[in-house]
């Protein structure tokens, strides 16, 4: 795992594994690697504190640096996940 991967300001869990990801709407699945994974979670958990919400600045601005960081690092994976 290369932790320079993901970006400064990037607090989330870092995991050493990727893993395989389904789309929790859809059933659409696909690898991640252990870097998209961390932001991949770090995402999920954010939108789940802001649907029950809390609506921080921060958390706001962070889970769209976050969609956009997963957007520009695999535009694929976020299709099938997040979009």
């Amino acid at each position: 795992m290369d932790k320079s991967k993901l970006p400064d300001w990037f607090n989330g869990e870092v995991y050493t594994e990727g893993a395989e990801v389904t789309n929790r709407f859809g059933g659409d699945s696909c690898h991640l690697t252990a870097e998209e994974l961390s932001m991949y979670d770090f995402i999920i958990g954010a939108s789940n504190m802001y649907e029950m919400g809390m609506h921080h600045d921060t958390l706001v601005t962070d889970l769209r640096k976050g969609l956009d960081w997963f957007r520009k690092n695999n535009a694929e994976a976020y299709m099938i996940l997040l979009d």
